[in-house]
């Protein structure tokens, strides 16, 4: 089963009206729940300039770290609607095809250059830049890698011509990069990397193989976890055969591809629908008929149904905080690091999936975050306090907005204080031990192993 959790809340509802707080004041959304509005925020079409709160901070404060958890760009289709004729997208890079981006042209050259770069693991084998003329299954197109040229060019702008996080001396112990074995995950690292980075040097990138899409490394013995998702599968199955209207869609949609209802379910047929909704190429017909936007938007508005539900039961959020354990983990104890004075790994990159992301927002509590859309970006930014430089602090942002006071672990803090960001050690605290109290224990391994009552 895909897990496809999808909530509200708009990226660009941004305000500083208080000095004191750097903090969005949230636009109010669409009073009903609207698919095509929340597909069209999924598909993250690169037009407009984006609006973000990266980088924000008292004059006095100081950047010292950032860390970046990305989902790839936009991709073709994971999943085929049998008996259709897949849609025709092109995913070779060509810089006068729309959408396009002033650098994509010196990226492919670039991309063509690369055996100077330490990979891990597959990722050796794997094309640096789709490149293909019909797009194969999954891959990136020219649309993702733009997406992510857009975001290195706006993380580069403020932490590195601005912050001066990295100079252009810069080495290749600053950085840690890893990245799932997929050719999408690798080549959205590579967009983002090459437009941030003040110099590409080939020789001093090494991109580490991360096998397991939840980042878990090492601590992947979990079988708690697997409980958990296991239990939030059969509630997604419960709410799908309660659905009448979705179950009507399928019906229908399986008679225009004539294929058994069955079948077209298991083919995921939002997955593909998406392709043809971002790309604006109309769904397929047979000669039986056509999938329309009404079978479009009865599937979308189920998954958003499923986001609420999905909330209340609480099922993935207790999945969410053993399955980013081991990640989180590490994003603290890299922080540590730095606070104690190493000048290691001041930028990480994580370039990973839909499934890496959102349970990530799910464990930390950002319940409004929407499910993230193609190319979302979620950022930890540590600062030192200039004024007291043994005091460190986070901000967390959610593809530009800052949502580091809807965590669980700083939402009465913001209540209590005047500072723009939250301690260190609440984070710390949260990701040592808090994680642990709601399955009664107090080790990652014991949650993992400990049945419930």
């Amino acid at each position: 089963v895909h897990l496809i959790p999808v909530n509200s809340v708009r990226e660009d509802g941004l305000s500083t009206k208080s000095r004191k707080r750097i903090m969005p004041d949230l636009l109010t959304e669409p009073p009903a729940i609207d698919p095509v509005y929340e597909a069209h925020v999924y598909c993250n079409i690169p037009t407009i300039a984006e609006r973000s709160m990266e980088g924000h901070a008292p004059h006095y404060f100081k950047l010292v770290s950032v860390q970046v958890l990305i989902r790839h760009g936009d991709r073709y289709p994971l999943y085929a609607i049998p008996k259709t004729k897949r849609p025709d997208i092109d995913c070779l890079l060509q810089p006068n095809r729309k959408p396009s981006h002033p650098q994509l042209e010196a990226f492919i050259k670039h991309m063509s250059k690369g055996s100077a770069a330490q990979m891990g693991g597959s990722l050796s084998s794997l094309p640096r830049y789709p490149s293909h003329s019909l797009c194969e299954m999954g891959e990136l197109t020219q649309t993702g890698v733009v997406q992510h040229l857009k975001n290195g060019q706006l993380l580069r702008d403020i932490y590195v011509n601005k912050h001066k996080l990295l100079l252009s001396d810069w080495t290749a112990k600053q950085l840690y990069l890893e990245t799932t074995g997929k050719s999408r995950t690798l080549q959205s690292a590579l967009a983002l990397l090459y437009t941030f980075l003040p110099d590409f040097d080939w020789k001093k990138i090494n991109i580490r193989h991360q096998w397991s899409t939840i980042f878990c490394s090492g601590s992947c013995n979990c079988p708690m976890r697997n409980h958990y998702l296991e239990e939030e599968q059969r509630r997604q199955y419960s709410l799908r055969v309660k659905n009448n209207d979705l179950e009507k869609i399928y019906v229908a949609m399986a008679k225009i591809v004539g294929i058994p209802t069955r079948q077209l379910r298991a083919s995921n047929p939002i997955d593909s629908l998406l392709c043809y909704f971002c790309h604006n190429v109309s769904f397929p017909c047979t000669k039986t008929g056509c999938i329309d936007m009404e079978h479009f938007k009865v599937i979308k508005r189920h998954q958003l149904e499923d986001e609420r539900e999905r909330q209340e039961k609480k099922l993935y959020f207790l999945y969410a905080l053993l399955a980013t354990h081991p990640l989180l983990n590490q994003t603290v104890n890299r922080l540590q690091r730095i606070v104690e004075g190493k000048k290691e790994e001041v930028f990480v990159l994580y370039s990973a999936h839909d499934v890496t992301l959102s349970p990530v927002l799910s464990a930390l509590g950002i319940t409004d975050a929407r499910f993230p859309r193609f190319a979302a970006r979620l950022v930890f930014e540590l600062w030192q306090d200039g004024k007291r430089p043994k005091d460190h602090f986070i901000r967390i942002l959610y593809n530009g907005a800052d949502v580091t006071f809807q965590t669980s672990f700083c939402r009465d803090y913001y209540k209590q204080s005047t500072k723009p960001m939250c301690p260190l050690e609440k984070f710390v605290n949260f990701v040592r031990r808090e994680v642990f109290l709601i399955f009664n224990s107090t080790s990652y391994y014991d949650a993992c192993h400990r049945r419930p009552l």
